[in-house]
C-alpha cells in the first residue's frame, strides 16, 4: 500500500531548550492502524498535534497524502481527523448538529446521508437529537469520532480514544476502530493499554524522550522480541533448585511448585529435550507442563528500560 503520512526529521524544542520530539522519522502506509505506544511525556501527543498543524515544528517536515502540512496546510487539513484526549463539547448542542457543524468547518457541503452514515456507524443515530449533556461519558466520546469523521477524512489520529471508559465500551471501541479500518481510514492511536494495541494495530511505535525507538509490524515485533516460556509443574514444591539445574534460563517459581525455563524459538534448539531429561535425573517428578508466550506488555517495558539505559 501507498505511504499517506510521511514524517522527515521532525523536531519540536522549546525555548528553555527542552526538546519533545528529536529527528523523528516515520511512514504510514494507507489503510493500516498504527499505536504510538510511549510512557507520559514521551512525545506522542506533540507529534500528532504537530502532524495536525496545531503544534509548529522547530524542524523537518510533515506531508499527508502529498500535501505538505506548512506549504499546503489546508489541503492536508482537510485529509486529517483529530480525535483528543479532552471531551470538549458543547453540552447544549444536539449530536447531530454538533457533527454537522465540524463538517461545515472543513468546507464540505450539507450531506445528511454522509452524516447518518457516520452516526449509524457509531451507534449515535437514536441519540441524534439528544442534547450532548445527556450523553454518557462513552457515548461523548462516541461524538468526537463523529466530529472528526464527519468531513470524511483518510486519516484518523485518536489520542488516548478510551481514556477513563470501561472495559465492555473499550472493546466496543476496538469494533469501531475495525470497522474504519475496513472503509479505508488510516488510523493512528496513542494509548496506554497495551493490549489494545495488541487487540488491533497493525504495526507498533514505541516513542520515548521523544525519540521513535522502533516501529514494527506488531506479529514481527512479538515473534522476534517476544520470549517464550516452559512452565514445569511439580507434584511437590521444592525449597531450591537442584544444583545440576542451575542455569540462568531456568527459575523456580516463588512458591517451590514450578520450573520456569525461558527460551528462544528462533533458536537451533531450545533445550526443553535436554531440561526434562536432566529434571528427571534430578529426581524431580513432573505433574503438568504449560508454555506462555511474552506479552506486548513485556516487550514494551523492556524497550523502554533498555531506551532509558
Amino acid at each position: 500500500m501507498p505511504d499517506i503520512v510521511k514524517i522527515t526529521n521532525l523536531r519540536k524544542a522549546y525555548a528553555g531548550g527542552f526538546e519533545a520530539l528529536k529527528g523523528v522519522n516515520l511512514t504510514i502506509e494507507q489503510g493500516e492502524i498504527l499505536a504510538l505506544l510511549g510512557p507520559n511525556g514521551a512525545g506522542k501527543t506533540t507529534l500528532i498535534s504537530t502532524i495536525c498543524g496545531i503544534t509548529t515544528a522547530t524542524d523537518g517536515s510533515v506531508a499527508v497524502g502529498g500535501h505538505d502540512t506548512v506549504k499546503d496546510y489546508r489541503k492536508a487539513r482537510s485529509m486529517i481527523g483529530l480525535v483528543p484526549q479532552e471531551i470538549n463539547l458543547e453540552p447544549f448542542e444536539k449530536v447531530i448538529s454538533t457533527v454537522a457543524f465540524s463538517r461545515g468547518l472543513f468546507g464540505k457541503p450539507k450531506n445528511d446521508a454522509a452524516i447518518e452514515k457516520i452516526l449509524r456507524q457509531l451507534s449515535l443515530w437514536d441519540k441524534k437529537d439528544n442534547q450532548i449533556r445527556e450523553l454518557s461519558g462513552g457515548m461523548k466520546r462516541r461524538v468526537l469520532i463523529a466530529k472528526a469523521l464527519a468531513h470524511e477524512p483518510r486519516v484518523l489520529f485518536l489520542d488516548e480514544p478510551t481514556a477513563g471508559v470501561d472495559v465492555e465500551l473499550r472493546r466496543d471501541m476496538w469494533g469501531i476502530v475495525a470497522g474504519l479500518k475496513a472503509d479505508g481510514v488510516t488510523i493512528i492511536l496513542t494509548t496506554h493499554y497495551i493490549e489494545e494495541a495488541e487487540a488491533i494495530a497493525d504495526r507498533i511505535g514505541i516513542i520515548a524522550e521523544g525519540e521513535l525507538l522502533l516501529v514494527e509490524d506488531k506479529d514481527k515485533l512479538m515473534a522476534r522480541m517476544g520470549k517464550k516460556q516452559l512452565v514445569v509443574q511439580l507434584t511437590k514444591p521444592i525449597d531450591a533448585l537442584p544444583v545440576s539445574l542451575a542455569s540462568d534460563s531456568l527459575a523456580l517459581s516463588d512458591d517451590g511448585a514450578a520450573l520456569i525455563y525461558t527460551y528462544d524459538t528462533r533458536a537451533e534448539r531450545t533445550g526443553i529435550t535436554k531440561l526434562l531429561s536432566d529434571v528427571s535425573n534430578a529426581g524431580l517428578v513432573l505433574a503438568d507442563i504449560e508454555t506462555k508466550q511474552s506479552s506486548l506488555e513485556d516487550i514494551f517495558v523492556d524497550l523502554i528500560k533498555e531506551g532509558a539505559a
